[in-house]
């Protein structure tokens, strides 16, 4: 049997923020999150309907091209086994292939194969449809001060 009172309290507790208002990082995630929401809407409308939300983060700027996935897995800052399961996924999909080294037969390298670079535009259109909403939104000076700004803290300019 339920108790009605400590229901009450759960849902009471649901809908407080005890930890006050969203700091830059959750700003920071919830536009990340509207940007890659657009990018699987407009993939699946273009086909590209195998693709998962997971693939996104192999797919991310500047992408995988020519990257051992060693590496590709220290910069995303995932484990070997997890990101190879993903380039597995990816491979078997026809977006990327695994190639030999030509430095080092014992390792591989990534490469994009065409019907990933054909994803590359398509995710490039839908964050372009979601920047010139926010360029709307906030005025081209606004929008520009935010890319600005976001560049230098990200160490581009």
């Amino acid at each position: 049997m339920s108790n009605s009172k400590s229901s009450s309290v759960f849902t009471k507790r649901m809908n407080t923020t005890p930890y006050g208002p969203p700091l830059i990082g959750a700003l920071l995630r919830m536009s990340l999150e509207t940007v890659r929401e657009r990018m699987l809407e407009r993939l699946h409308e273009r086909g590209f309907d195998d693709l998962a939300p997971a693939h996104l983060i192999v797919l991310q700027y500047p992408g995988p091209q020519g990257l051992r996935p060693s590496d590709l897995a220290a910069r995303l800052r995932m484990s070997k086994q997890a990101l190879n399961y993903l380039l597995g996924e990816l491979e078997r999909l026809g977006y990327i292939e695994r190639l030999p080294d030509p430095d080092d037969q014992r390792s591989r390298r990534i490469s994009v194969t065409k019907r990933g670079d054909a994803v590359a535009a398509v995710i490039r259109e839908a964050v372009a449809e979601v920047e010139a909403e926010w360029r709307q939104q906030l005025g081209a000076k606004r929008f520009e001060e935010l890319r600005s700004i976001l560049v230098e803290l990200n160490g581009l300019g």
